[in-house]
């Protein structure tokens, strides 16, 4: 079992930025790609982004491109979203999730754009962006 802990939301302005982290414990972190999920208030989860186990890949949902930045540091067991620019549209609880498979080929990145592809799931945080 992984446990995956969020951190860093809270009530942000239009145009402003936050950095969300999310610490993994229970499983060798670096051989796992992970990913980053929202949920707003009545909508269905929507991806945001994923990065491949070594780092070196990252996919992100359209509405997020060019203005979030997924990275990670597998020596803090640590994934983190840079998210700039952000829009009220952007308010949601923010979710971290690690791969079920262990080192998913970059090839096979696209998958991880599905829930059911992610084995465990962090508690979420909650991003309020104000107009």
């Amino acid at each position: 079992q992984v446990q995956l802990v969020e951190s860093g939301g809270g009530l942000v302005q239009a145009g402003g930025s936050v950095r969300l982290s999310c610490a993994a414990s229970g499983r060798t972190f670096s051989s796992y790609a992970m990913g980053w999920f929202r949920q707003a208030p009545g909508k269905e989860r929507e991806f945001v982004a994923a990065i491949s186990w070594g780092g070196g890949i990252t996919t992100y949902g359209d509405s997020v491109k060019g203005r979030f930045t997924i990275s990670r540091d597998n020596a803090k067991n640590t994934v983190y979203l840079q998210m700039n620019s952000l829009k009220p549209e952007d308010t949601a609880v923010y979710y971290c999730a690690v791969d079920s498979r262990y080192r998913r080929s970059v090839t096979k990145m696209f998958e991880l754009l599905r829930p059911n592809e992610y084995d465990n799931w962090g508690q979420g945080t909650q991003v309020t962006v104000s107009s």
